[in-house]
């Protein structure tokens, strides 16, 4: 698949096919909406992420079920787009599997992360959230730090993949402004987690370099017990740097 350099405009490599992963994360983004809408007078609500219900009375599944919940049918329809196209084209340079794991991994961690701080810190999280924003940002932030400072637009609108994923951040920040930092906290969360590991700080790099601090912090404590041996000089055939 041509990668797409392209959003919210016309140009690049076309949309994704049906049968990707990004068009499945669209459509269960879609399916988990109309769901939630049709059933949130009854046990719908339990599709939301309830920061105080999901470590006390173990509601482990909302970190994975609000990802798929939009309020409104702008977030529904703009949050499927956005999830299919700008899916499609990380998709088709990272595979499906890691796809997965950042545009949906960093959502459901971002979940559980916001049900912890809400524990630790009472009234620092609202009552519940919605969870297809969140994913939808990290695909957009991800997508404009992977292009990096190649070109790409924004409705016609040339612009840097970096600065592509400064507005999609800025979306998040002017949305906590407005309606106050709680009510974004998953969404900023996600967005340290995404800039993180597209920058590198992904858990193989990480494990990488803890092992190298590790292999060097024995070295260091095995070379306290060497010492060097006086060159000998009754036998000055001997090695004067025996242990």
């Amino acid at each position: 698949m041509r990668p797409m350099r392209s959003f919210g405009g016309r140009g690049g490599g076309g949309l994704p096919g049906l049968e990707t992963t990004a068009a499945k994360l669209a459509a269960a983004l879609v399916a988990g909406s109309v769901m939630y809408h049709l059933t949130k007078g009854g046990q719908g609500g339990l599709l939301l992420l309830l920061p105080e219900y999901v470590l006390t009375r173990l509601f482990l599944w909302q970190p994975l079920t609000y990802a798929f919940v939009e309020a409104s049918p702008f977030g529904i329809i703009f949050g499927a787009i956005i999830t299919w196209s700008i899916g499609g084209y990380l998709e088709s340079i990272w595979g499906g599997k890691r796809l997965l794991m950042v545009g949906l991994g960093i959502t459901v961690l971002s979940g559980f992360l916001t049900a912890l701080l809400g524990l630790l810190v009472p009234g620092a999280t609202m009552q519940a959230y919605t969870g297809g924003n969140v994913m939808t940002s990290v695909l957009w932030v991800a997508y404009g730090l992977s292009i990096g400072r190649g070109e790409t637009n924004f409705w016609g609108i040339p612009l840097s993949g970096n600065a592509l994923a400064g507005i999609g951040a800025g979306f998040v920040v002017l949305m906590a402004v407005i309606n106050g930092w709680q009510t974004q906290v998953p969404d900023l969360l996600a967005l340290c987690m995404v800039f993180a590991y597209v920058r590198g700080a992904n858990p193989r790099r990480l494990m990488l370099h803890f092992q190298h601090w590790r292999l060097q912090r024995q070295l260091k404590d095995r070379s306290k017990h060497l010492r060097v041996v006086p060159k000998n000089q009754d036998r000055p055939d001997r090695d004067q740097y025996l242990n």
